[in-house]
């Protein structure tokens, strides 16, 4: 067995092992605790693709989440790999990949429900301010694409707390997590550095949007 195999497999089996294990603060979470911030699972693509994360050294030593759009889940890491906790996520009402060219720039009022995406890729980001009292996780400024504490109206809370996926689709775009996730989870993460934020696509495949993984993912041996 190669080294490179040995890396990425060794990788692999820490990711796995930790995003799938049962865990008061993960898999073991029930319905209710998913306002709170508690995951039930992680999808394998999820999981895999942490793995290819951490044997790449993609994420460069700094802490990095994967946005699951497909289960509508939030994954934070620690710089080495570890996971640091998990939570269900409101996304753009709209379904796509792509940003609409200069919507960071335009109303709320204009913003057509077609065009609430939230767009995949990798984006580098940081803690800031939403213009307001409270901060916010900036993953695409520009665009005005940010992950940050949900807002707390019966609605939204009531869609996070749900266990079926199919209600988390509300936001104009940004990534909505319940606000004791943000606050114990995501604030300390990025405290004082900036990280990497991965959203993966729901319309498009995975390689089209990280051809670096899809080139990786071709040297992996088969079984």
């Amino acid at each position: 067995m190669s080294a490179m195999v040995k890396t990425t497999r060794t990788a692999l089996i820490l990711c796995l092992g930790v995003v799938a294990a049962p865990s008061a603060s993960f898999a073991g979470a029930q319905a209710p605790d998913r306002a709170a911030g508690s995951a039930t699972h992680a999808s394998a693509q999820a999981g895999l693709f942490a793995g290819w994360v951490i044997a790449s050294g993609d994420s460069r030593g700094l802490p990095f989440v994967i946005v699951d759009k497909m289960n509508a889940e939030v994954l934070v890491f620690h710089p080495d790999g570890r996971l640091r906790g998990a939570a269900p996520a409101l996304l753009g009402l709209g379904h796509g990949d792509d940003s609409v060219p200069g919507i960071g720039q335009r109303k709320l009022s204009t913003i057509t429900p077609k065009e609430r995406t939230t767009p995949a890729g990798r984006f580098v980001a940081s803690l800031g301010n939403d213009f307001g009292k409270k901060n916010i996780l900036w993953v695409d400024y520009d665009a005005a694409l940010s992950l940050h504490r949900v807002i707390p109206t019966k609605s939204r809370l009531h869609r996070l707390a749900t266990p079926s996926i199919l209600d988390n689709r509300a936001s104009f775009g940004c990534i909505n997590v319940p606000a004791k996730f943000f606050d114990t989870v995501v604030e300390p993460s990025f405290t004082g550095t900036k990280g990497i934020v991965y959203i993966l696509p729901e319309t498009r495949p995975i390689q089209a949007v990280f051809p670096a993984y899809a080139v990786d993912e071709q040297k992996r041996p088969s079984n």
